[in-house]
């Protein structure tokens, strides 16, 4: 079996980026480690589990929320869309768009610290 266990995300700053994940996504630290080099390995994810993110510093500034050149990249998906859209919300996370009910499932594009947009997703329940 394979798995995605992490991929690197693009920040200009680890701790700004750990702030947003953390605070206003509700993602967890899991790993910050800076090594007798001096590079610092930081990751953060969701709290249940799953792939996560390794914030990765770069001085490449046009980089930086271009990860996937203007497009949807990450998909965060949720079972209470409503608590989780509120609770984003009130942290300042910017939604472009109000909820919209699709086929498959309820959703909103939203924008990360560095203006890359995301889609918060809630599948339609089965059965």
């Amino acid at each position: 079996m394979l798995r995605l266990s992490d991929v690197t995300y693009l920040v200009r700053d680890h701790d700004e980026a750990i702030a947003f994940f953390v605070e206003a996504l509700g993602f967890v630290l899991r790993e910050d480690e800076t090594s007798s080099s001096g590079r610092r390995r930081v990751v953060v994810g969701p709290a249940d589990g799953g792939t996560g993110l390794v914030l990765a510093r770069t001085d490449a500034a046009d980089a930086v929320g271009r990860q996937a050149g203007g497009k949807v990249a990450f998909f965060l998906e949720t079972d209470d869309f409503a608590e989780q859209h509120a609770r984003m919300t009130a942290a300042g996370v910017l939604f472009r768009e109000e909820p919209r009910h699709e086929e498959y499932g309820t959703v909103a594009v939203f924008e990360d610290l560095y203006g890359m947009p995301w889609d918060l997703i809630q599948p339609p329940k089965q059965g």
